[in-house]
C-alpha cells in the first residue's frame, strides 16, 4: 500500500492537478483508492460512460479504439481524467496486459470535492482547458 505522501506525489504529476497546492493534493489523495486488478481486466470500454479516473502504479495496459492498438500505458501514466469533470462516453478501451495496480478516483467523489472547494475547481478547469486546446487546434 502506498503511503499518503506517495499518493500525493503521484497525483501531483498528473497535469490536471499540477497547479494544486499541497493541501488540495492531499484532499484529492484521500479520494483515491488503490486497487489491484488482473491481466485482461478492462479498465474502460469505448463508448461507455466514464465514471472514474485512473493512475497506473504498476503494470501495463493497452489502449485500443475499434480493436486497433493506439497506445501502451506504463507505471505513472493516467487516463480517464475527463470523467472527473463530466460524465462522457469513453474514447477508448483500456485493458490490463499484465496484472496492474491503480489509483482510482470516482467522478462523483471528485465533483463533490470541487463543489466544496471552488478554487480547486478553477485550477482543474484551467488545466483541463489547456489539455484539450491542442486537440481543438487552438
Amino acid at each position: 500500500m502506498l503511503r499518503r505522501n506517495e499518493k500525493v506525489d503521484l497525483i501531483k504529476r498528473v497535469p490536471l492537478f499540477a497547479d494544486c497546492s499541497r493541501g488540495e493534493l492531499e484532499h484529492i489523495a484521500q479520494l483515491a483508492d488503490e486497487v489491484d486488478l488482473g491481466q485482461g481486466k478492462e479498465l474502460t470500454r469505448l463508448g461507455e460512460q466514464g465514471r472514474e479516473f485512473f493512475v497506473l502504479l504498476e503494470g501495463e495496459a493497452d489502449v485500443t479504439q475499434d480493436g486497433r492498438s493506439i497506445n501502451t500505458l506504463h507505471a505513472g501514466d493516467f487516463f480517464g481524467e475527463i470523467a472527473l469533470v463530466e460524465d462522457t462516453p469513453r474514447t477508448a478501451t483500456v485493458t490490463a496486459t499484465t496484472p496492474v495496480r491503480v489509483l482510482v478516483i470516482t467522478g462523483r467523489a471528485f465533483r463533490q470535492l470541487l463543489e466544496e472547494q471552488p478554487e480547486l475547481q478553477r485550477k482543474v478547469l484551467v488545466a483541463l482547458a489547456e489539455r484539450v486546446k491542442p486537440a481543438l487546434g487552438a
